[in-house]
């Protein structure tokens, strides 16, 4: 008998373990919303980036969702800080994941994006990153990029500034600590080889050492620097043109979508970014119907000029709209199931977006599009010709 009930016991062990595995397989299953995360740094020194991405995301989302969602499918939308830390970022992916995220948009810089990226491979989690540029933020097949890879950025400033014959002599300051920093620097220096012009300094700072800018200054205005390139965030680059205006140095400066941004840091005086140039995807008095309508509304929303970053955001939710209508995926499909069947899609959709026009991914993950110019006049992000 004792015996008897020994197996029975376990029987009823092994089909309420069952049950519950089933149970557990339903779950995800059973999603009937899209619930898209979103991942960036809301405090701290890289506020500025994504908070923009949040609120791009944001107003695509609303959009949407007013319009009936993506196929018939509301979404959901959950944005966590990380503050611009590699492991609160990740420490924010689980928090997502926990809450029954979907799809990810994210992580903003690059760092933070590199580490999470780790993760959604485990799960075959589909992400897109708005902003992460480096280019080992795509190394596996579940990511893709609405922005442009570093690469592309340091070739393409180089060429730009040859091309328009913007200095003979031009000075680099970058941080050797960084990822996204270092990656356009090597590109735009091997690219400088087949150009017009010189660089005759190259300074470098790390994260340890970024609030003291007169010694990498003083070297590029004895060189006689007509242009410093600064292939950094706006945060660095504040104090570099706040200490470059006290030592009288008034090159021109030149910067890549790191510098988009830089009008809205705080106790910075926006006078002394006038004259400065940047290579970016979009410039927010662009004429095109859409831009100005985005623009009108994100200012309507939010109380100031979007800038990129909020602009790539965007373009990123409604890249993935398009991605899983040309799938057929359903949240019924579960995370690996969506991302499986929208990794597909991604190589056969177009996408016209505020940041570039017929917009093409590579099954690399990169994006294919055309990069703008813009110049900062009168306190204003403006169309360079």
């Amino acid at each position: 008998m004792k015996t008897m009930k020994k197996v029975m016991s376990l029987v009823l062990v092994s089909v309420l373990t069952l049950s519950m595995m089933v149970g557990c397989g339903n779950t995800e299953t059973a999603a009937t919303t899209w619930k898209i995360g979103g991942i960036g740094p809301v405090t701290g020194d890289a506020s500025v980036y994504g908070q923009a991405v949040k609120n791009g995301m944001e107003l695509a989302i609303n959009e949407i969702n007013e319009a009936g969602g993506i196929s018939g499918v509301q979404i959901e939308y959950n944005f966590q800080d990380d503050e611009c830390d590699n492991e609160k970022s990740v420490n924010a992916y689980n928090a997502l994941k926990d809450w029954g995220m979907n799809i990810l948009v994210g992580s903003v810089t690059s760092g933070c994006c590199i580490a999470v990226t780790a993760e959604t491979a485990k799960d075959n989690m589909f992400q897109l990153t708005p902003s992460g540029s480096s280019v080992d933020c795509i190394i596996n097949d579940n990511v893709f990029q609405v922005c442009f890879t570093d690469p592309n950025q340091g070739i393409g400033a180089a060429q730009y500034i040859g091309a328009n014959g913007l200095a003979t002599k031009v000075a680099v300051i970058y941080n050797s600590s960084d990822v996204y920093s270092t990656g356009i620097y090597e590109k735009f220096n091997a690219e400088a080889a087949n150009q017009d012009f010189e660089i005759v300094s190259t300074s470098a700072f790390t994260n340890d050492s970024k609030s003291d800018f007169t010694v990498q200054l003083q070297q590029a205005k004895d060189a006689g620097a007509e242009l410093v390139f600064l292939p950094i965030y706006a945060q660095e680059a504040s104090l570099i043109l706040t200490q470059a205006a006290a030592m009288d140095f008034a090159p021109t400066f030149f910067g890549c979508d790191g510098l988009d941004g830089i009008l809205a840091i705080e106790n910075f005086d926006p006078s002394l970014a006038e004259g400065v140039i940047l290579l970016t995807p979009f410039v927010a008095d662009a004429e095109d119907e859409m831009t100005q309508n985005f623009v009108s509304k994100y200012v309507e929303s939010y109380g100031e000029t979007p800038n990129q970053f909020a602009a790539d955001a965007y373009d990123a939710v409604y890249t993935i709209k398009a991605a899983i209508e040309a799938s057929g995926a359903t949240p019924a499909d579960g995370i690996s199931g969506i991302c499986d069947k929208m990794t597909g899609a991604m190589t056969t959709i177009s996408v016209d977006g505020l940041t570039g026009t017929g917009m093409t991914w590579a099954a690399t993950g990169e994006v294919a599009k055309e990069p703008k110019a813009m110049v900062i006049v009168n306190g204003e992000y403006t169309n360079l010709q």
